[in-house]
C-alpha cells in the first residue's frame, strides 16, 4: 500500500518562491515545488551503514580535496565536440530525463538548513544516514502524477478555489495555458530567422507572466529544451481534452469528469512512454523486460511507504549529465549549417529562458516578453533514432567519464553578486565536482558495493583506467578500490556498454526504481488492468491517422508540435 498523500485533485498546495533574487518588483510569485513531504532512503540501508562500502569519513578534507580534482578531470576542455563523442541515443532523451526528475524528485541538491551543513565547506563530514534519512525530505511525490505540470488542478468552483488555478484557462478552465511566441522584442524591433513549421502556431511557449514561466515547477524553464518539453506537456493535455470531447462523450458531461478523464489519459501515455521508450532506450537491452515478467527484486516499499533511493537521486540517475551537448542542431535558425543565424550552444540555450529574461541576461541580444518565435524547437531533430544511429549532432553524447565544458559554468546555477568569483558559487556552477561531493556528503555507497549488492561483476581496476588521459588517471588513483557511485556508473556505461545505455548495475538502480514506484502506486497503468491485461496504448488516444502513441515521436505529434 503506498502512503495517502497530500495535493490529491480536491486539494493541496504549492511553495511558492520569489524568482530571480527578486530582480524586478513586478516579478510574479511562482512555483517551485507542491507542499509536500515524502521519504528518501536508501536502496541497500545496511552498505549505506558500512564503513566498508563507503568511501573514508576520516581524512575527510583530503577525500574532499581529491573529490574536486576528479572531478575537474572528467570536464571535456572548450573544443569541438569529437563524433566519438556521439551515442545511439537520440537527444530528446536528455531532457526527457530531466522533467521526469523534476516530476519525482526535489531537494537533493539545495541547501537545507536541517542538515545544518553543505558541500560549499571544503571540511564537511559525511553525513550518517540516520541523519539523512531522518532530515532530508523529497519535496516531491515519488509517483509519476505529473504534479509538475498539473499542480493541484483547476479551479471547478469558484467557491474553492485551488493554488495553481493560474495555470489554467479561463474560459475553458479544463485546459492548461499556453504562451503565445513573440514576432518582435520587447522594443517593437523584428525577430530575425525562419518561421518553424507548422508556421501558423504560435502557441509554442510556456504561459509567462512577466517574463517567467507560471508553471508548476519553475525547473523546467532551466534550460530552453526541457521548457519546449514542458510546452509539449501542456499541449498534449489540450489535445487530450479535445479527443475526450469528440470520442467519449459520455466522459465530457461536466468539467470534473472531464477534467479527471484527461488527466488520467495523459498521465497513463506519459508513464507507458516512461517504461517502454525512455527506459529501454537508456538502459542494457532485457533490463526492462525483465523486470516487469520476474518482479522487483530490490525496491520495496518501507513500512507501506513509497520512498526515493538515494542511490538513485544522488549516483545513478544522474547518469543523464553525461548526455548534454555543448551545442545542438536546435532548429534551422540555431545550428552548425550554413545560412543559420547562429549555432544553438548550451550557453544560448540557458539564456533563453525565463531565469535570464528571455535573452536578456548580459550576454543575450536583448529582452524578449515571451519566447521569440526563432527559438521554437524543431523535434524532427531531437527524437530520430535513424539520425541518431549516424553518430552525429543528431545524437547525444555517451553516457560517460567526459562531461561537456559548459557544465563546469552553470549560468542559471549558484549566482550572486555579478562577477563574483566566490568559491561558493564557482562549485554550485560545477555539475561534476557538485555531482561527486553530494555523493559523498550522503553516504552513498561506492560502486563497487552497489555491485556486490546487486550480484553483477564488479569493475576492474584496468576497466576504471581504460581509456583515461593520463590526467583523469592520476586524479582517479584515490579511488580504484572505492569507487563513487555516480562515476563508477558512467565508467560501466563508458566501458561495458559503449556509452550507448547504462551498465548492468546503472540499469538496475535506474530501472528498478521508476518501475518499482509505479507497481506500487495504484492509480498507475501498470495497475489498470482488463481481462488481466496491463492498460496499452491501444486503449488511449489515437492519431488523426488512427495511429497509436507509442513513441515520444507520437507524443509531441499528438500535441502538435511535431508536424506530421
Amino acid at each position: 500500500m503506498m502512503q495517502k498523500l497530500p495535493f490529491e485533485f480536491s486539494h493541496g498546495g504549492y511553495i511558492k518562491e520569489q524568482t530571480g533574487q527578486q530582480r524586478t518588483a513586478l516579478r510574479a510569485l511562482t512555483t517551485e515545488a507542491i507542499d509536500v513531504e515524502t521519504d528518501f532512503d536508501y536502496l541497500f540501508p545496511d552498505s549505506a551503514r558500512d564503513p566498508n562500502s563507503l568511501l573514508p569519513a576520516e581524512n575527510n578534507k583530503d577525500i574532499i580535496q581529491k573529490l574536486k580534482d576528479l572531478g575537474e578531470a572528467i570536464i571535456d576542455r572548450q573544443d569541438p565536440e569529437s563524433e566519438d563523442t556521439n551515442s545511439i541515443i537520440p537527444p530528446v532523451y536528455t531532457y526527457w530525463g530531466q522533467f521526469i526528475d523534476h516530476d519525482i524528485t526535489a531537494n537533493t541538491d539545495r541547501a537545507v538548513t536541517d542538515l545544518q551543513t553543505d558541500i560549499t565547506k571544503d571540511d564537511f563530514t559525511p553525513l550518517s544516514p540516520d541523519f539523512v534519512t531522518d532530515k532530508l525530505k523529497n519535496l516531491r511525490r515519488p509517483i509519476f502524477d505529473l504534479d509538475s505540470v498539473y499542480g493541484d488542478g483547476p479551479t471547478l468552483d469558484p467557491e474553492n478555489p485551488t493554488q495553481a488555478k493560474d495555470f489554467y484557462q479561463e474560459d475553458d478552465p479544463v485546459k492548461l495555458k499556453v504562451g503565445q511566441n513573440a514576432e518582435q522584442d520587447a522594443n517593437g524591433a523584428p525577430t530575425p530567422g525562419a518561421k518553424i513549421p507548422p508556421e501558423n502556431d504560435l502557441l509554442r511557449d510556456l504561459p509567462r507572466n512577466n517574463r517567467i514561466a507560471a508553471i508548476a515547477d519553475s525547473r523546467n524553464d532551466e534550460n530552453l529544451i526541457v521548457a519546449q518539453f514542458h510546452t509539449a506537456f501542456l499541449r498534449f493535455h489540450n489535445a487530450v481534452v479535445d479527443w475526450v470531447r469528440q470520442n467519449e462523450p459520455q466522459n465530457a458531461q461536466d468539467n470534473k469528469t472531464l477534467f479527471v478523464r484527461a488527466q488520467t489519459l495523459v498521465r497513463w501515455h506519459y508513464q507507458w512512454l516512461v517504461v517502454n521508450d525512455f527506459l529501454k532506450t537508456v538502459t542494457a537491452n532485457g533490463t526492462v523486460d525483465s523486470i516487469l515478467s520476474d518482479g522487483l527484486k530490490f525496491y520495496h516499499p518501507r513500512n507501506g511507504n513509497l520512498f526515493m533511493p538515494l542511490e538513485f537521486s544522488v549516483a545513478a540517475y544522474r547518469f543523464g549529465h553525461s548526455m548534454v551537448r555543448a551545442a545542438y542542431d536546435y532548429n534551422r535558425n540555431f545550428t552548425d549549417q550554413p545560412g543559420a543565424l547562429t549555432d544553438a550552444t548550451f550557453l544560448l540555450l540557458f539564456i533563453f529562458t525565463g531565469k535570464r529574461d528571455l535573452g536578456g541576461g548580459k550576454d543575450g541580444p536583448g529582452p524578449n516578453d515571451t519566447l521569440p518565435f526563432n527559438w521554437i524547437i524543431e523535434w524532427d531533430r531531437f527524437v530520430s533514432k535513424e539520425s541518431a544511429a549516424k553518430r552525429q549532432r543528431n545524437s547525444a553524447r555517451k553516457i560517460d567519464t567526459h562531461l561537456a565544458f559548459p557544465l563546469s559554468n552553470l549560468i542559471n546555477e549558484g549566482n550572486g553578486e555579478e562577477g563574483s568569483e566566490d568559491p561558493i558559487q564557482l562549485l554550485l556552477k560545477h555539475l561534476a565536482k557538485r555531482n561527486l561531493l553530494r555523493g559523498y556528503f550522503l553516504s552513498i555507497p561506492t560502486g563497487q558495493s552497489l555491485a556486490d549488492q546487486l550480484g553483477i561483476e564488479k569493475l576492474t581496476v584496468e576497466e576504471l583506467k581504460q581509456d583515461n588521459s593520463p590526467e583523469l588517471n592520476q586524479a582517479l588513483e584515490p579511488f580504484l578500490e572505492k569507487t563513487p557511485a555516480w562515476y563508477y556508473i558512467l565508467k560501466e556505461s563508458e566501458v561495458r556498454a559503449n556509452g550507448d545505455s547504462l551498465g548492468e548495475v546503472g540499469s538496475r538502480i535506474v530501472a528498478e526504481t521508476i518501475i518499482g514506484l509505479m507497481q506500487n502506486d495504484p492509480s498507475s497503468y501498470l495497475n489498470e488492468r482488463d481481462y488481466h491485461d496491463v492498460w496499452n496504448p491501444s486503449k488511449g488516444v489515437k492519431l488523426p491517422n488512427g495511429g497509436e502513441i507509442r513513441s515520444i515521436g507520437d507524443f509531441l505529434k499528438f500535441a502538435g508540435v511535431l508536424p506530421e
